[in-house]
């Protein structure tokens, strides 16, 4: 059984903190080689000095359902502030008519 991204991912942060054995970093640096893209993440991470944060590459996939949820809330909140600004705006007239 080979190593996996996951498995890469789970350790990375305390690669970038330093805090793995030699053999460790050498796996790690091993994999980095043949996955240029995470290989390239890794070192704008070292360089932005990231505590407790990597940036993962997202897929199309996940970039549209991120997508349709950010889509979906923004109408929600539409909706409810309508909804709310309507409310407001007839128990306003409604008094309004009332006094008169």
């Amino acid at each position: 059984m080979g190593i996996t991204k996951n498995v890469i991912l789970d350790i990375l942060p305390l690669y970038l903190a330093n805090e793995v054995s030699a053999d460790t970093r050498d796996l790690i640096e091993n994999y980095l080689e043949t996955d240029p893209e995470l290989d390239k993440i890794v070192k704008q991470s070292a360089e932005m000095e990231l505590q407790g944060e990597i940036p993962v590459p997202l897929t199309e996939e996940d970039k549209m359902k991120t997508y349709r949820k950010t889509k979906w809330l923004m109408i929600l909140t539409i909706v409810i502030l309508a909804v709310l600004i309507a409310f407001i705006l007839g128990v306003t007239l409604l008094a309004f008519f009332v006094s008169v």
